[in-house]
């Protein structure tokens, strides 16, 4: 089986070009013009990776991400119209790993893609074993438990707690975190980091406004606290 794509866009002409560029690179392309169809479309085919444009009719493209969500960890791209940290933010929080802003190039879009199927097929079977506390990280297991109750995250959050247990008690900036998780740096951006930062907390800290063990190192980046 070769790589699946499904893209949920309801301009025709974005969902063509969309289609065309990806199928260049070889990949199998599925379509809709609409949440409910993308469900549908998604619970019917296995897919790779999953672009959701966040303005769609019927259901929007924050639902389809959260509802895809519930059942997989598929790497998610929501594309928005607008550069807008509050749509931004909220389509990371919906449960997306990436995003991208219209208008964009082809190019940068398979990149993308190509470093989310990278990060999904690697895998790091060299990275130790971690218990901090009552949180406990089992990389090559991929499991994770807070107090002995094994804690459910995104292949995203998974990466991004084990980068930062590969040495408790060191600084990860921004920068360093985006080429480590996500694969790419030039073309990345904080806030990727920051919330997904956020909703790695909600998972593994008993009081998430007060984190234990994810700790902001003002200016400078992220640590687990040892």
């Amino acid at each position: 089986m070769g790589t699946r794509i499904l893209t949920v866009e309801d301009d025709e002409r974005i969902r063509t070009a969309v289609k065309l560029a990806l199928e260049d690179e070889g990949w199998i392309v599925d379509e809709a013009d609409n949440g409910e169809d993308a469900l549908e479309l998604f619970n019917r085919n296995p897919t790779d990776v999953v672009l959701i444009d966040i303005m769609l009719p019927g259901i929007d493209g924050f639902e389809v991400c959260r509802s895809i969500r519930r059942t997989s960890d598929v790497p998610i791209v929501m594309v928005t119209a607008r550069a807008d940290t509050h749509d931004v933010v909220a389509g990371l929080e919906a449960g997306a790993d990436d995003y991208l802003t219209k208008p964009f190039a082809p190019k940068e879009l398979s990149a993308r893609i190509r470093a989310l199927l990278r990060r999904v097929r690697s895998s790091d079977p060299g990275s130790a074993h971690v218990k901090l506390g009552d949180l406990e990280i089992v990389p090559d297991e991929g499991v994770v438990t807070r107090d002995g109750q094994e804690v459910h995250l995104t292949k995203t959050e998974f990466r991004l707690l084990v980068e930062l247990a590969s040495s408790p008690g060191r600084v990860f900036s921004r920068e360093v975190l985006l080429e480590r998780v996500w694969g790419y740096g030039y073309f990345g951006d904080g806030r990727l980091v920051d919330v997904h930062i956020r909703r790695l907390r909600t998972k593994v800290e008993v009081d998430p406004a007060n984190p234990r063990h994810v700790v902001t190192v003002r200016g400078l980046g992220y640590k687990l606290q040892p």
